[in-house]
């Protein structure tokens, strides 16, 4: 009678912590789901300010019609990417595209010194630091989801249930692997 209730004691703490790890990837992957809704967020604000930077250039640079269509291009892209892995393709080339056009605003003195260019390029800057902000909770609720699907006992419940890994959210270019080069 004593190993009855014994065995029934054991399966009753397993199902229990079985449930407590579901409800733990559960919430996990939620937290993902509203991490990467962040990082939409901001890439939206980014993608709106793109026209009108554009445009601004455009008035001092008329004859750079390549850079501004590889720019409008590429925010396309970015806009329309449906995965995480999709969406670091798509941000990899419109960072490259927006570097080109920023560097077609250096030859510019006057547009350097235009309130609207400083204005605009200053929005950019810091929802700039909002996309590094929510990339970095993003990949840290990722990290800590995977963490739980790989480890033992947790793996056996994610993958009895079809829990899967999350990409991480890394914009790989060449500018941000380069030490910056200050000029005076």
């Amino acid at each position: 009678m004593i190993l009855l209730f014994a065995i029934i004691g054991f399966v009753l703490l397993a199902a229990f912590y079985g449930v407590g790890i579901y409800n733990r990837l559960v919430t996990l992957k939620t937290l993902v789901a509203e991490a990467w809704s962040g990082i939409d967020v901001q890439l939206k604000k980014r993608y709106n300010l793109i026209p009108n930077l554009v445009e601004t250039v455009k008035g001092y640079a008329k004859h750079e019609k390549e850079t501004f269509e590889n720019v409008t291009k590429a925010r396309n892209q970015a806009q329309s990417a449906t995965t995480v892995e999709g969406q670091q393709a798509a941000e990899n080339n419109l960072n490259k595209s927006l570097m080109n056009l920023f560097a077609v605003a250096e030859q510019y003195p006057d547009l350097k010194a235009n309130v609207n260019f400083l204005s605009l390029q200053k929005e950019l800057s810091v929802v700039e630091s909002d996309i590094e902000k929510s990339r970095r909770y993003y990949n840290g609720t990722t990290r800590d989801y995977n963490i739980l699907i790989d480890s033992f006992p947790s793996n056996i419940i994610a993958g009895m249930t079809n829990f899967s890994k999350a990409a991480f959210f890394e914009i790989d270019t060449d500018a941000e692997r380069q030490n910056p080069q200050v000029k005076f």
